[in-house]
């Protein structure tokens, strides 16, 4: 009888353990819901603080990166407007990241680059077709190999002219991509570019004040990836094309214009001496690129070819020139690793991705390029301009890096900033804005110089 009382005593003991445990499992949300529970591991990846689940069926991570940057000017001629010496914060990026299930994935990234808050992307992603990926939200577009590389991984620290120019960057929309060996494949449909404030107080006031609709753009691009059995080589050979109508994320006066401005690869002289203005009344903007790249081991080459052709209305007033405008771009890069590093390709997303390097303590690349890009087309000019960059970065770990870059830009009589800038002297030897004035007989028309930059990254 004693062993019988004792036995159920224990018996007791384990269910009233058992009945703690669970309570103590069950979990509430903040309205009272229960909630499934996962433990995750917590470690460092190359860097990266990751949360993961046992299963590997839920995954969080954080993404970071902070470009130091400065740059140092000469050159200019005395006459012309000067350009400032100046340091910034180029990017200060925070991305969250998440695996939710093995087929669902979202992401969250936000820039302060410089105290200005921008949205850079807001993904909604699935992959549960074998080879297929369907993304929503705001994104790079899949056009320009330089665009969508990112900017941790470019050999220099700013990108050729017309990758920042020529073509779509991040937009909202819906894509489909396709890759499998040696093809990838991909088509979006995309509305207006959501980045800032200022954006999106336009796309609103376009919309209430004047019911204007969203210009549609259609993006399509297919990349030829013959080496893909290969991990110490890569072949890329791309093209793709991009039809764009007016978007509603401009100024309300722009609306159903296009303008086109850069500035010569460079972040801290923001003067943009290649300047079209605003081409009114557009029927729509086509874009087409081509692309070959590739690398092996340590050598890494880029090059690719844009063309933006301005289509007009023919209901145009009859004083505007209508025929299609064709603004061109262009740029050729290598870069060697030099103490056994190696380049890698992500054939995923048809770009290059973080190196490895050769050397316990790190490794050094130096880098070259030579990009150019022509604005004066059909009466617009808008000008021209060149650039022949080099560059040599240190790798100290996979997530700090230090960059040294020199620059000497070239731009025409046309570069003038929309009619702001000097350009050259007239035919008494005073500076002048405009370009028909300017006789090379008293100096060298445009505005030329040379530039020395400089940054610490560190991605974490």
């Amino acid at each position: 009888m004693k062993k019988f009382i004792l036995s159920m005593a224990c018996l007791g003991l384990s269910l009233t353990a058992y009945a703690q445990n669970e309570k103590d499992s069950v979990k509430l949300d903040q309205y009272g819901i229960k909630v499934d529970r996962k433990p995750l591991i917590t470690e460092e990846r190359n860097g990266i603080l990751v949360m993961e689940s046992k299963d590997s069926e839920y995954k969080i991570w954080f993404d970071i990166r902070v470009h130091v940057d400065a740059a140092t000017f000469w050159g200019q001629d005395k006459d012309y407007d000067p350009i400032g010496d100046g340091g910034s914060i180029r990017r200060a990026r925070f991305a969250v990241k998440g695996q939710v299930t093995p087929k669902w994935y979202g992401e969250v990234d936000v820039n302060f680059a410089n105290g200005v808050v921008e949205l850079k992307d807001a993904i909604v992603r699935y992959t549960g077709f074998s080879d297929w990926e369907l993304q929503a939200g705001n994104f790079k577009e899949n056009f320009q190999l330089s665009r969508n590389t990112s900017s941790r991984y470019q050999p220099l620290m700013e990108r050729p002219m017309m990758a920042n120019t020529l073509g779509p960057s991040r937009s909202m929309g819906v894509n489909a991509k396709y890759q499998k060996k040696w093809l990838f494949a991909s088509y979006g449909l995309f509305f207006h570019a959501v980045e800032d404030a200022e954006t999106r107080t336009y796309v609103e006031d376009n919309n209430k004040d004047y019911g204007r609709k969203e210009g549609l753009a259609h993006t399509a691009k297919v990349v030829f990836q013959p080496l893909y059995k290969n991990s110490d080589a890569s072949l890329h050979i791309g093209t793709a094309v991009s039809r764009r109508e007016p978007s509603t994320d401009v100024d309300p006066g722009e609306y159903g214009g296009v303008r086109i401005s850069s500035r010569n690869a460079t972040s801290i002289n923001r003067k943009k001496y290649l300047d079209t203005d605003v081409i009114p009344n557009v029927d729509y903007s086509l874009f087409s690129t081509y692309e070959l790249a590739g690398h092996y081991k340590a050598f890494r080459f880029e090059t690719a070819y844009v063309q933006d052709n301005v289509y007009i209305l023919d209901s145009a007033p009859s004083t505007q020139d209508k025929s299609t405008k064709k603004f061109r771009g262009a740029y050729v890069m290598a870069s060697y690793l030099l103490f056994g590093g190696k380049h890698n390709y992500d054939y995923g997303g048809a770009k290059f991705n973080q190196i490895t390097r050769g050397r316990s303590w790190g490794d050094i690349e130096i880098a070259a390029r030579y990009d150019y890009m022509d604005l004066n087309s059909g009466g617009i000019y808008g000008g021209s301009g060149e650039n022949y960059t080099f560059g040599v970065n240190y790798y100290a770990s996979k997530n700090v890096r230090f960059s040294l870059n020199y620059q000497y830009s070239n731009n025409d009589r046309y570069a003038n900033g929309k009619g702001k800038l000097y350009v050259g002297h007239d035919v008494y030897g005073n500076p002048t804005k405009d370009p028909s004035q300017v006789t090379e007989s008293n100096g060298k028309a445009g505005v030329d110089y040379n530039m020395l930059s400089a940054r610490i990254q560190i991605d974490f």
